[in-house]
């Protein structure tokens, strides 16, 4: 979620437009969460049973869920060889900056969560950012060996958990559940009193997921992005290279067979099928960014890597104007729709939004050098306000 610091003229667009294309992807799940209190309580609204609304979820559930957080956190790691770049050709310290630019980002995630949405990742890649920041001159070999730790420890938990402990004993019931899921849409339309609390009841399992299981894995993957960036394998693509093809042919076969482990063995209601999808999803989004890199430099489609550029320049600005509509559609503070929008609805309105911000974040740098929020983030980062203009062309 952060902007390049990188001086005028070097920025790496096919990034920009790989982070525009992981926002899309994260919305189209986030807004499940805001629309309604069922996804939150792993249990489906009984309203929306329909064969239409099963088959945006699956669909959702096999293509979508947990594939475009792992690509988050790798642009994110590859970004941050950017940063110390940009710090190093202006001649500043890397480290003041970058430590100003932690905090910032944590700040921002504590006040994302408290009155914009509870299901920040914010203030987790703040967390993960200072073990990155101090593992920066390890060794390729050592981040390398240290991802695959991690993303290991993560999936050995996961098939114990879910082979040797009993479900049944930590989750509430079905009909629980689904009182849980009624009370939580009920807050969703209260007041700013309501809602607020609402954010906050979900604390401790965003803490929870934080240690782990998304903190481990996000940080497994900004070492991944730390080694590319270093290597500058996203800055020299031709969009012709065998390797593109062997990670499509590699990656759509695991990474859809793990979505569909995953989806038709539960979802996030069972331990299993979690590790089913956390197993394969990189691989989806490997096979996702090679066909994304190969469309982008062939002559008739050049025409995406334009249009998603700009959203994944600001996507910082997009991430928390994402969570800011979802607050004005779907809580009592704005419109009160949530629990009234069926899967199809939800899935349609999020393609909406998001055509919407490619379309305003393309208006918004032709004036701007910067989103708001980053702008905001990078005064905090360098210790004095930037200018915010874009520099007259011509």
């Amino acid at each position: 979620m952060t902007d390049q610091l990188v001086v005028p003229g070097s920025r790496v667009h096919d990034v920009d437009a790989l982070r525009g294309f992981a926002l899309l992807g994260i919305f189209i799940v986030n807004i499940t969460f805001m629309a309604s209190g069922y996804p939150g309580n792993l249990v489906v609204d009984p309203q929306f049973t329909s064969t239409l609304d099963e088959v945006v979820r699956g669909v959702s559930s096999v293509f979508v869920d947990m594939k475009f957080y792992v690509l988050f956190s790798f642009l994110f790691g590859y970004s941050f060889t950017l940063q110390m770049e940009s710090a190093a050709a202006a001649g500043t310290a890397f480290e003041p900056r970058m430590l100003r630019r932690i905090a910032g980002l944590f700040v921002l995630g504590v006040l994302h969560i408290v009155f914009l949405y509870g299901g920040d990742v914010l203030t987790t890649y703040a967390v993960a950012c200072l073990v990155l920041f101090w593992m920066r001159r390890c060794a390729d070999r050592t981040a390398l060996r240290v991802a695959a730790a991690l993303y290991g420890v993560v999936l050995v938990s996961l098939v114990a958990s879910g082979l040797f402990l009993d479900a049944s004993a930590v989750l509430p019931s079905a009909e629980e559940a689904r009182v849980n899921a009624e009370r939580s849409t009920a807050a969703m339309l209260g007041g700013w009193g309501e809602v607020i609390g609402h954010h906050l009841d979900g604390l401790p399992l965003l803490i929870l997921q934080a240690l782990t299981m998304q903190g481990p894995t996000a940080l497994a993957m900004f070492l991944l992005g730390l080694v590319a960036g270093r290597r500058q394998l996203l800055a020299r693509v031709r969009g012709d290279e065998p390797i593109l093809r062997r990670i499509q042919w590699i990656g759509f076969p695991v990474g859809v067979a793990g979505g569909l482990l995953y989806t038709f063995g539960g979802g996030n209601g069972h331990t299993l099928a979690v590790a089913a999808s956390v197993a394969t999803a990189p691989l989806l989004a490997a096979a996702y960014v090679a066909t994304l890199l190969r469309l982008m430099h062939a002559p008739r489609t050049t025409w995406i890597r334009s249009a998603l550029a700009p959203a994944g320049r600001i996507a910082l600005t997009n991430y928390l104007g994402q969570s800011a509509i979802g607050l004005i559609l779907f809580t009592g503070v704005g419109f009160g729709l949530a629990g009234r929008l069926s899967p199809p609805a939800t899935m349609t309105l999020a393609l909406a939004i998001f055509a919407l911000q490619l379309w305003v974040s393309a208006i918004w740098l032709r004036r701007y050098r910067y989103g708001p929020a980053e702008w905001l983030l990078r005064w905090i980062t360098l210790g004095r306000r930037p200018g915010l203009r874009a520099a007259p062309v011509g």
